[in-house]
């Protein structure tokens, strides 16, 4: 077989493969005697089927079939002893030509080639880089005790309606003249929160009330969101739309939500028993936890900024009509790709394919490496911050260990943790290659950092 490369410009080749004869026939043959063994057919005993017949009948499919096998195999040999870097996959050629497995002997393939760019990305500690950190204020840390200390907490029934009371109740459609309609809506065991009342007047008619007192209330003006009207009232979103009725409100019940006490109880409920004793060691442990969390944010900022200070360092030409055809060539089944839509999207696909470059450029340079130890502590980390977002901030480090180690048994999760674990080994060798500037920041400022 003869093999080659042939380079059209410096982001496009062809490689060219002759497929001679001698390097078929012996498989060819093979598989034809194999099918001899196996075929049946009508006046002939198992296995005694004419070889001529079993070669008129499937040769040329068989030939085919192994002659494209060859061709994929040598491709994938060729690019990989020749190390080539290439960009999507092999394109058979525009130009070639059908191949005859009618009467030929030797065939002929072209396949059209990327060749992907060359990228040198060099960091130095003349580049400076942010890293924010978010000021955690009296505030924000008294709403995040809030929201742990919430976990812990219970309802509980109260004599009269307050701001802050669940209001349980029966309703019922009233017509212009206040009376209840008979084919009208009702809906029993409802639910209103007193903090959701967007209208003064009607919260003022709940303010005060008891179970067992019958209020006029209107949905409408007390709810501006339709979906809020729906989920209360049971109906359709377009008929929470054109609802303008008044409702007969028959209160059922009233409770309150009230936070725990600061005691032992609920600081083993919240970390583990004995591990916060005090309430100024809860609190303590609050800060540190939020500030964990909001050093994942910090975290994803830094990513965010030093890939756009790489990306504007870095110019690099793709082959756009080699990408565009290989693109609409491996999403064929889907419906939604086609020239509009791929002509829409290729800024974005080649913004993260330039940076993959950029990436790899970074990785090959510095020889980095990720080994399972690294996938494992990648899919902890993942882990945590699932637990975390359940409120499940105590989670046992051998409970996370199992747990990742359970993940990554699934081909497809391990793919994305060693793609999260190299990615980290990426932003922490940038972070030692430029100069990093702390900087503290104010939640809302930092929040408008993604707006720009």
């Amino acid at each position: 077989m003869n093999i080659s490369k042939e380079n059209i410009d410096a982001l496009n080749a062809v490689i060219k493969l002759t497929v001679e004869k001698d390097d078929y026939a012996k498989k060819v043959d093979d598989v034809l005697k194999d099918y001899r063994k196996r075929v049946n057919m009508p006046g002939f005993r198992p296995g005694k089927v004419p070889a001529g017949v079993v070669k008129k009948m499937y040769g040329k499919a068989v030939l085919a079939d192994e002659v494209n096998k060859l061709v994929s195999e040598s491709i994938h040999g060729y690019i990989v002893e020749n190390k080539l870097d290439l960009l999507g996959e092999p394109l058979p050629s525009e130009s070639q030509e059908v191949i005859d497995f009618d009467t030929a002997e030797s065939f002929e393939f072209a396949f059209d080639v990327a060749l992907a760019p060359e990228v040198e990305v060099k960091l130095t500690k003349r580049e400076k880089l942010p890293l924010y950190k978010i000021e955690i204020t009296d505030e924000m840390l008294a709403t995040q005790v809030d929201s742990i200390t919430g976990r812990f907490g219970t309802t509980e029934k109260v004599d009269e309606v307050t701001e802050k009371s669940m209001v349980k109740g029966n309703f019922a459609e009233l017509n212009d003249k206040g009376e209840v309609v008979e084919e009208g809506i009702t809906k029993e065991d409802a639910v209103i929160s007193l903090n959701v009342i967007k209208d003064d007047a009607e919260k003022a008619k709940l303010l005060g009330a008891k179970a067992g007192d019958v209020i006029t209330f209107n949905p409408t003006k007390a709810f501006p969101n339709e979906s809020e009207i729906t989920y209360m009232l049971g109906v359709e979103k377009e008929v929470a739309a054109d609802l303008k009725s008044d409702f007969q409100f028959t209160i059922t019940e009233v409770t309150e939500f009230k936070q725990p006490e600061m005691n032992q109880d609920l600081f083993d409920k919240a970390f583990g028993e004995g591990e916060v004793k005090t309430e100024e060691e809860f609190k303590e442990r609050v800060k540190s936890d939020f500030a964990n969390m909001l050093a994942m944010e910090t975290e994803y900022r830094f990513t965010v900024d030093a890939k756009d200070k790489l990306m504007g360092k870095v110019d690099v030409d793709f082959p756009e009509a080699f990408l565009k055809r290989w693109l609409l060539a491996t999403n064929r089944e889907n419906e939604q790709m086609n020239e509009e839509t791929l002509e829409n999207e290729m800024p974005r696909f080649l913004e993260d394919l330039k940076w993959q470059l950029i990436r790899n450029s970074l990785i090959k340079a510095s020889d980095l490496k990720v080994e399972e130890a690294d996938v494992v502590e990648y899919a902890k980390k993942s882990a945590r911050i699932q637990f975390m977002q359940y409120g499940l901030n105590n989670v046992p480090d051998e409970h996370l260990e199992n747990y990742a180690k359970e993940m990554i048994q699934k081909e497809d999760q391990r793919r994305q943790m060693a793609e999260g674990a190299i990615n980290d080994k990426v932003m922490d060798l940038i972070k030692e290659s430029v100069k990093v500037e702390e900087k503290e920041i104010s939640r809302d400022d930092f929040n408008k950092l993604f707006e720009k």
